[in-house]
């Protein structure tokens, strides 16, 4: 059921074709909120979570592959069709000019943001060992300029100018309130195989600290949810059988129940949570 209490808040959700992008954009449509679904298709198996190129059918039988292919704008009028607002627009967050159109087409559709989740990611498994693959059989492949580059553009850079580009709008026209909610990943020693999309998770996680301290004065908040183990198609038995065996990873998650901790955060209720990573488990 749609609730009621609708508000007059747009929301630019990154990734949000599938998985937690997909259930957030629902659930902030489910509130009131105006959605601008950001998403991109990959092109091959290993590439991130709504960021790569134009699908290529030949991976069409990987399932996870065919979640994260989805087109954006399935969400964006499934919202529209439960009586809410969206939009949906496919755009590479790598390129450096993509932030601030992402921004002028959900002013010119839906209204100023003033709700950012920066969720996509433009995940590559690299490593520094010479293992071909991980424990669940996913391949590897090793850290090089391109890896770095691809994954610290999209979880790095275009988060960072996301904020400046919320910040920079919401000062212009003279704002008191918003929300900023980043998606993390890995621990106090990294990310293990999955190197580069450690160290660029760490560096969203900075930047969204640093906007919680910069930006209080604004109204603005900002904070970063860390996810359990969550099934956006990827997780096979084995998966589930590492999560039940761990002493550290408690439940498998599906979307939508990390969706509902990154709604609250984006709500009134929670004006006085800013400048924390949340750990889910």
């Amino acid at each position: 059921m749609r609730d009621t209490s609708s508000t007059s808040h747009v929301a630019l959700v990154t990734g949000a074709n599938q998985g937690i992008g997909a259930a957030t954009a629902r659930a902030l449509a489910a509130r009131g909120v105006a959605v601008l679904c950001a998403y991109l298709r990959p092109s091959g198996p290993g590439e991130g979570s709504g960021e790569g190129d134009v699908p290529d059918p030949s991976h069409a039988a990987d399932p996870y592959h065919a979640a994260r292919s989805v087109d954006g704008e399935e969400v964006a009028a499934e919202i529209r069709r439960a009586g809410g607002r969206a939009e949906a627009c496919e755009a590479d967050l790598a390129d450096p000019a993509v932030p601030g159109r992402l921004f002028d087409l959900a002013e010119d559709r839906l209204g100023p943001v003033d709700i950012l989740v920066n969720n996509a990611s433009g995940w590559i498994q690299d490593t520094f060992t010479p293992d071909p693959a991980d424990r669940f059989d996913r391949p590897l492949r090793p850290v090089t300029a391109e890896t770095w580059s691809r994954q610290f553009s999209v979880d790095a850079m275009a988060p960072a100018l996301l904020i400046g580009e919320l910040a920079r709008r919401h000062r212009a026209r003279g704002a008191g309130w918003g929300r900023i909610v980043g998606l993390t990943s890995g621990g106090e020693l990294g990310f293990p195989s999955e190197v580069s999309y450690g160290a660029a998770k760490a560096a969203q996680t900075d930047y969204t600290l640093s906007a919680a301290a910069e930006l209080a004065g604004l109204g603005i908040t900002a904070n970063v949810v860390r996810p359990p183990v969550t099934d956006t198609g990827w997780v096979t038995d084995e998966v589930r059988r590492f999560v039940a065996s761990s002493p550290t990873h408690f439940h498998v998650a599906d979307p939508a129940e990390v969706a509902k901790t990154i709604v609250f955060l984006a709500s009134d209720e929670a004006a006085l949570i800013t400048g924390n990573v949340i750990t889910l488990r």
